[in-house]
């Protein structure tokens, strides 16, 4: 039988740094955006780039300059599937669907997941890949 984490809740400092301006602390974020901050920054951060941790992230900028097609996609789909697993414990990923756009010369990713340790509902996270030259 597995063991279920309970957890009162999750939390995590805005990217912004903007400070409150009431307490003159630093915003924080709770819960399902905290949850949806880390997976984007895992997805977007590339291995080498997080400090003593250098196969943190994912490698799908290298197949960003590939041809758009549905082997491209596979592949970043599998990409951000094992990062996620990898390196995101608070969540229990649902699906991870990556689409070729060929008007935008893009690929559209929505990742699906459960937050371990509170019961709400599967969240989503929509946004799309695109070589920067």
């Amino acid at each position: 039988m597995p063991i279920e984490r309970i957890s009162k809740e999750f939390k995590d400092l805005s990217a912004t740094f903007q400070i409150h301006p009431l307490n003159f602390d630093l915003i924080g974020i709770k819960n399902e955006t905290a949850i949806a901050r880390s997976i984007r920054n895992i997805v977007f951060t590339q291995p080498g780039e997080k400090l003593f941790n250098e196969n943190f992230g994912s490698r799908i900028s290298k197949s960003l300059f590939e041809n758009i097609d549905n082997i491209s996609a596979s592949i970043l789909r599998d990409e951000i599937e094992n990062s996620i697993n990898n390196y995101e414990p608070r969540v229990e990923l649902i699906n991870v669907n990556v689409s070729p756009n060929f008007d935008n010369a893009e690929f559209n990713v929505t990742i699906q997941y459960k937050i371990v340790g509170i019961n709400i509902s599967p969240q989503q996270l929509v946004f799309a890949l695109q070589s920067t030259r």
